[in-house]
């Protein structure tokens, strides 16, 4: 392991662990105790529902409640606190624990586990990883299971509270509803404002990414003190969640929310704005959700949430970076600038990159699904997208062929560990290049 470990670079063997984390839950999944009627679970249908918990995707081929036993659920819910939280910041609270020093490469690890730019207070930053999400997901089993617990007895509802809650923070999508109806998410309490907007706030706060939870907590309130990277996720954020909870409002007032009065409306707007890029979960029926909502949950999966955060999709970040790529342009300027810094061209390179990539995996996966499986069109198109950032589902998942399963399931691993990372696992494009080409042009336009 240590002559591996020699050989490979630290998002190399981040990618590799999380595919050992996957393979073991898969094993546990596969066991007659994971299930509600003590039989053995298919390989196919224990590594999807591994790889959909650890890499906090959601989609899931069995409802969770009726199908996995208590140890079952609880399989899944450690490998979404770990596919939330990644590897190494699990592995640090041992280091915590135990008070053992930790070295140079278990900081770099770190350093690629959260998603900081540098090395120097990544362990600082860890810890504070920890703690605020302890907190952060305590609180949320808190106000849960103050609703949870009324309908659902005290065992029951605090175990519904904290699992609710880690699902939510983690932007896992996972839940235990289908006591109620199978795959019916949160859509038993839609009418209920302190479920709605707890599990909502947790998917936002968990999305954001601990840099800008770092930033918020050396600055509190002073947004001109943020760092670009903290400026660059709120103001995406808060555009996208404002937009998309407008357009919800007033396309769906009168079609899946034409039963509710006037602030049900309003919360489970806001809801439906926020999970689909990162969570999953759903207080309203979507399959009965108008065209026009489903193109734009396509779109907000397809952002997703934030680097080194809990989330997937080409990241806020990448969005930012390409809409001032674009203004500049527009403008005529020579560099890519915003909150007074320039951005390199590499960096604009990546995100197009990143872009790009997200969109050929999509494309090729939607045309082999389609080969495979006669299923509408925009059923796989969000499927898709879906699988690679969110977990929500407009019903195939369950109808799913072993072949799109195996699809599905690459999707969800490329989409958590990154499908650029992925790729320079195996082309090593770090390698130096001698030789540099004369510069040319290309008309475009």
């Amino acid at each position: 392991m240590k002559n591996i470990g020699n050989k490979l670079k630290y998002p190399q063997l981040i990618i590799l662990v999380f595919a050992l984390i996957i393979l073991l839950g898969t094993v546990l999944l596969m066991l007659p105790v994971s299930s509600r009627e003590g039989t053995s679970t298919s390989l196919i249908d224990a590594l999807f529902t591994a790889t959909s918990a650890n890499c906090i995707t959601g989609l899931v081929v069995f409802d969770t409640y009726s199908h996995w036993s208590l140890f079952g659920q609880i399989v899944i819910l450690f490998l979404m606190q770990i596919g939330g939280l990644g590897f190494m910041s699990v592995a640090t609270i041992f280091s915590f624990a135990f008070r053992r020093k930790i070295g140079l490469n278990e900081r770099m690890m770190m350093q690629e586990a959260v998603g900081s730019v540098r090395l120097g207070g990544v362990v600082r930053l860890t810890k504070h990883v920890l703690l605020g999400t302890l907190f952060f997901e305590l609180l949320g089993t808190i106000l849960l299971a103050a609703r949870f617990c009324p309908k659902m007895g005290i065992g029951e509802g605090l175990y519904n509270a904290l699992f609710h809650s880690v699902s939510a923070f983690c932007n896992a999508g996972f839940d235990l509803m289908g006591k109620y109806r199978q795959f019916s998410s949160l859509t038993a309490f839609s009418d209920d404002p302190v479920v709605c907007m707890t599990v909502a706030s947790l998917v936002v706060i968990g999305g954001l990414g601990f840099l800008v939870w770092e930033d918020i907590l050396i600055h509190k309130w002073k947004f001109k003190q943020y760092l670009p990277q903290t400026k660059a996720v709120l103001i995406t954020t808060a555009v996208l969640t404002g937009f998309s909870s407008l357009f919800i409002f007033f396309v769906e007032k009168d079609i899946t929310m034409a039963d509710m009065n006037i602030f049900e409306k309003i919360y489970n707007s806001f809801f439906h704005a926020v999970t689909p890029r990162t969570a999953g979960f759903n207080s309203l029926d979507i399959t009965m959700f108008s065209d026009l909502t489903i193109f734009l949950t396509v779109l907000l999966m397809f952002v997703g949430g934030s680097p080194g955060s809990t989330a997937g999709g080409v990241k806020t970040t990448v969005v930012f970076l390409m809409f001032i790529a674009v203004i500049s342009t527009l403008k005529g300027k020579k560099d890519i600038t915003a909150f007074k810094r320039r951005y390199e061209d590499e960096l604009l390179k990546k995100a197009f990159t990143i872009t790009a990539l997200y969109l050929s995996f999509a494309v090729i996966a939607i045309i082999l699904i389609s080969m495979f499986q006669d299923f509408k069109l925009i059923d796989v198109v969000f499927e898709v997208f879906s699988a690679l950032s969110t977990g929500m589902t407009l019903g195939i998942t369950t109808s799913l062929s072993i072949p799109s399963k195996i699809i599905v399931i690459i999707l969800m691993y490329f989409g958590r560990a990154g499908l650029l990372s992925v790729i320079f696992m195996f082309l090593h494009p770090n390698k130096d290049i001698p030789i540099r080409y004369p510069l040319d042009k290309i008309n475009i336009v």
